[in-house]
């Protein structure tokens, strides 16, 4: 597996790079290859990525841009590609801070939760929501960290 890691915005609290790619890997089947790009971005950039793919005018904590080939190159000669996943630190900070979590174990979960849209979870009912919440519990647990969706103590409303 390889992980590109682009930082656009220098906020403290933003995991180191080692870090990042543990919790991409911690999300990814232990046999899955292939090449994810993390963009860490400002609220400029996230606002405006999220407008021009979403629709929503406003910047948000991650989005995941699943890959596909360019139309026309043999599936044989092309690398596996996962996608790109975009975090942006303003939001995630103020968003740990918010909820009471602690900030590394917010963008564990974030990068967890981008990777797992990337390889096809998604949360559009139900049913999908709880299988893809439940993922991300496991792969969270065997970075001993707690339950993402389980609010913490302190936590402002």
């Amino acid at each position: 597996m390889s992980v590109e890691i682009q930082r656009c915005i220098e906020l403290a609290g933003i995991p180191g790079d080692p870090a990042l790619r543990s919790f991409v890997e911690a999300a990814l089947p232990a046999d899955r290859g292939g090449e994810i790009c993390l963009r860490v971005v400002d609220e400029a950039e996230g606002r405006a990525l999220n407008l021009k793919w979403r629709g929503k005018d406003y910047a948000t904590n991650v989005l995941s841009f699943p890959a596909s080939l360019p139309p026309g190159l043999p599936v044989d000669q092309a690398p596996e590609l996962v996608g790109d996943i975009v975090l942006c630190a303003p939001v995630i900070a103020r968003e740990a801070e918010l909820q009471g979590k602690q900030l590394d174990h917010h963008w564990a979960h974030l990068v967890v939760h981008g990777v797992l849209h990337l390889i096809g979870f998604d949360h559009t009912d139900p049913a999908t929501a709880a299988r893809m919440e439940q993922t991300e519990r496991d792969c969270l647990a065997r970075m001993d960290m707690p339950d993402p969706y389980q609010e913490a103590p302190g936590a402002a409303n």
